[in-house]
């Protein structure tokens, strides 16, 4: 079982250091699918402070960023979804300075790739819960993961940008990266990494087997699989559990364990 972490409310509009040469600032935007917000981290370079996922487009946010960055080397994107990225364009007035991300989704000045150096960081490609999605590698250990991998909850992986077999194959991908501290895109850090990779893992594959087990027992409706999967789950969040079971299902389809029917899905073992 996965072990999620917690967090108290943040102090808005402040930056925190979690390790030397990062500071963290927590957007005030919560959800259900945000958490406590999204987290804003400020990379002390030696150009100037790399601004890695600006956040949603609330001007407190925006000029309290401003006021902690200093002088600032570039902008930088993990993804493309909106509650990373949508400041972008109003941090960007004023500022001289590059955009990065990977993919056409945010209009970036450099595109970042598999393998790139950036200020001492290094790409990994890690598609799954959306395909344009990064996270970074210093040579210390220290790996901002977006969110790929976040402490407080498991990534929602919503067809047909994100992709269930990426996912699990990017996870799988981290461990055999050295890192022993994850800085994920909203809560905590995570500071067992692999520990917590592997248990995201078997969830997964958990997940998997709920969804074969219904296919077997004739269960072939999404709805019908949220209910049996889902049993307790907030009504709010239905809808989400319904792309999750999709994905999966979707998976299984390209593994040849599963197949959509015009009645539903079925098995196809």
């Amino acid at each position: 079982m996965v072990q999620f972490l917690t967090e108290d409310e943040p102090q808005r509009g402040v930056a925190v250091e979690i390790v030397p040469g990062i500071r963290r600032m927590v957007a005030d935007n919560p959800s259900k699918m945000t958490y406590r917000g999204t987290n804003t981290y400020l990379i002390d370079t030696p150009d100037g402070t790399l601004i890695v996922d600006p956040g949603p487009d609330l001007p407190a946010h925006i000029a309290a960023i401003r006021a902690e960055a200093g002088r600032v080397a570039g902008i930088l994107a993990t993804h493309s979804h909106v509650d990373h990225v949508q400041s972008i364009p109003a941090l960007q007035v004023g500022l001289d300075v590059p955009v990065y991300a990977l993919g056409s989704r945010v209009a970036a000045d450099i595109a970042l790739a598999e393998g790139a150096g950036l200020h001492g960081w290094r790409v990994l490609h890690t598609p799954g819960h959306i395909d344009d999605h990064i996270c970074l590698l210093r040579e210390d250990g220290v790996m901002l993961t977006g969110d790929h991998v976040m402490g407080w909850s498991s990534s929602v992986v919503i067809p047909p940008e994100g992709d269930m077999a990426d996912y699990m194959g990017s996870l799988s991908r981290l461990l055999d990266e050295n890192s022993g501290l994850y800085l994920p895109g909203h809560g905590p850090a995570i500071t067992e990494p692999h520990g917590y990779v592997r248990a995201l893992l078997a969830h997964r594959h958990g997940r998997e087997a709920e969804v074969r087990a219904c296919l077997a027992d004739g269960v072939g409706a999404v709805e019908a699989m949220v209910a049996r999967i889902y049993p307790d789950l907030a009504p709010q969040l239905m809808p989400m559990a319904a792309r999750n079971v999709t994905a999966h299902l979707l998976k299984l389809a390209k593994d040849g364990l599963a197949r959509a029917e015009s009645g539903g899905w079925v098995s196809a073992a």
